[in-house]
């Protein structure tokens, strides 16, 4: 079994960092949370001045086995749809990763049917999960391979010189695959974070959260044990997720977290290697009411909050338009020595 290696945060650079920013010419905490995101980035990337210039925005796709139990309102079939779409540029997460000039990645790890032609990269590891209601999502082995398939393809982006990322995902059922993750870690009754997903009816939400509920009896995961929650009730894009963010985490690059299905993602990462959550931003608050109780076991506050759910990144890669005005303001607001501008009076 692979280990990774996370570094400390350098709180020193954060530090200084903090008492660079007090200064520059405001008064001191007057930009607020940019002024957080800033130490952060100092921590991360152990430097008082942080900088970021290329965003990588990596999608995995799989289908997942418990859509057999009528969780979703969505079809399967629709996981394949959407990778079409992704594939010739029409997806959301498309939309903002072009306006971001991001270094965009789509990668197939399992999802139902033959390979995808290019750009979509072929990394299917199997067809799709197996119905955790009543057999172990995936084995041991492929859990390892999924982690692995995240941890390379990460490192292929930070190779053409992308230095924060975006893990985003497409996987029909992958809500409540995210629900019985976050369950298994947190030891949250699943009532507290089954949500409507892709758009239930509410006697569905209740089969949801009874369908996590016995699949948690069933299996038993334990919940210090990150490769035995994901063997038991995850899924090969989510693990594929986890891989991703501990190659970021080891290379002390920041993360930038979406929704529910890549935050329950960050949990079993910092269940895994303790520390990647250090390395981790929380981009913005889905409604997904899960993801709030995963962010809040992370210790993470969003960036945003617009009412999104849809996943696939897009949350996070919105964000990073505001954590850019945190790196520029850093970088190239004069301080109050420089502008020759009169500090506070005593």
């Amino acid at each position: 079994m692979k280990q990774y290696t996370i570094p400390v945060l350098d709180v020193s650079a954060g530090a200084e960092a903090k008492a660079y920013v007090d200064t520059l010419t405001k008064p001191i905490g007057s930009l607020g949370k940019l002024e957080e995101i800033v130490v952060t980035l100092a921590e991360i990337q152990g430097r008082k001045l942080p900088s970021i210039n290329q965003l990588g925005v990596l999608v995995f796709a799989a289908d997942h086995g418990i859509v057999e139990e009528g969780i979703s309102a969505y079809p399967q079939l629709v996981t394949r749809q959407m990778v079409q779409n992704m594939a010739v540029g029409g997806a959301a997460i498309n939309v903002f990763s072009r306006q971001q000039q991001a270094e965009f990645s789509l990668v197939d790890v399992g999802v139902i049917g033959e390979a995808f032609p290019e750009p979509v990269k072929d990394r299917k590891i199997r067809q799709g999960s197996e119905n955790f209601l009543h057999i172990e999502a995936m084995t041991q082995e492929e859990v390892e391979k999924a982690l692995e398939i995240g941890y390379e393809e990460a490192i292929a982006l930070f190779e053409k010189g992308a230095d924060f990322l975006v893990v985003g995902e497409v996987g029909i059922g992958n809500t409540t695959t995210s629900s019985a993750v976050v369950a298994a870690i947190t030891g949250l009754d699943p009532a507290e974070l089954v949500g409507y997903g892709t758009g239930i009816s509410s006697g569905q939400h209740l089969h949801k959260i009874k369908v996590v509920r016995e699949a948690l009896a069933l299996h038993q995961p334990n919940p210090s044990d990150g490769f035995d929650v994901l063997r038991k009730v995850g899924g090969l894009e989510l693990a594929a997720m986890v891989g991703a963010m501990l190659a970021a985490a080891s290379k002390r690059i920041p993360i930038i977290l979406d929704g529910f299905i890549s935050t329950a993602a960050a949990c079993v990462a910092e269940t895994i290697s303790k520390g990647a959550a250090g390395y981790m931003l929380l981009g913005h608050q889905s409604m997904e009411p899960g993801h709030q109780k995963a962010f809040q076991y992370l210790g993470k506050e969003p960036i945003l909050s617009l009412s999104m759910r849809l996943g696939e990144g897009t949350g996070a890669a919105v964000a990073c338009s505001i954590i850019q005005s945190a790196v520029l303001m850093v970088n190239e607001m004069a301080t109050f020595e420089s502008a020759g501008v009169s500090g506070k009076s005593e």
